[in-house]
C-alpha cells in the first residue's frame, strides 16, 4: 500500500497510459457530477492530447509498483496580457484509495516546477462550488478563487 512517504514517481502520460486515464476519466464525472461518459469517446480525446502536445499533456502519479494512482490534464491558454502561456489544470483525479495522501500536491508540484522552468505566468482550475474538500487543499497550496467567476456555455 502506499504512504505518503513511500515511493511515488510523477510524469508525464504516454500512449500507454490512455486507456487507464480515460477510465479514471469516466470515473471522476460518475462520481463528481453523476454523469455517465462514453469511454470509447473519452479514449479518442485523451489519445488526442498525448499525440498533439501542442494542445496540452497529461501528468500521472504512480505507486512504488508502477501503477497509475492520479491523473490530470494541463491545457495551454494564451495571455495577451502577460504575452506568456497560463496553464489550467483539467480532470484531475486521484484513485479513491490514495486520496487525502498528498498525490495531488504532489502533482501539483511537479506542474507548478515545469510550469517556473518553462516561463509559464501562472496556473489555474475550475473547482465545482460544492467541492469544498478540493477547494481546501487548492487552497492549501496557494490558489485563489477569489479573482474570477467561470461561466459556461456548453452544446
Amino acid at each position: 500500500m502506499f504512504s505518503p512517504h513511500g515511493a511515488l514517481c510523477i510524469e508525464p502520460a504516454s500512449v500507454g497510459d490512455a486507456e487507464w486515464i480515460a477510465r479514471a476519466q469516466v470515473a471522476m464525472a460518475q462520481e463528481t457530477e453523476d454523469l455517465a461518459l462514453d469511454l470509447s469517446t473519452v479514449l479518442k480525446g485523451v489519445q488526442r492530447v498525448i499525440e498533439n502536445p501542442s494542445m496540452g499533456f497529461y501528468i500521472v502519479a504512480r505507486d512504488a509498483d508502477c501503477r497509475p494512482i492520479g491523473c490530470l490534464l494541463v491545457l495551454k491558454e494564451w495571455s495577451d496580457w502577460r504575452n506568456a502561456e497560463v496553464w489550467w489544470i483539467h480532470s484531475v483525479y486521484v484513485g479513491p484509495e490514495y486520496r487525502r495522501r498528498g498525490v495531488f500536491s504532489r502533482m501539483f508540484a511537479y506542474v507548478e516546477s515545469l510550469a517556473r522552468a518553462s516561463g509559464i505566468q501562472g496556473l489555474r482550475l475550475c473547482v465545482d462550488k460544492h467541492n469544498t474538500d478540493a477547494q481546501a487543499v487548492y487552497r492549501s497550496l496557494g490558489m485563489t478563487g477569489e479573482h474570477y467567476a467561470l461561466f459556461e456555455k456548453m452544446f
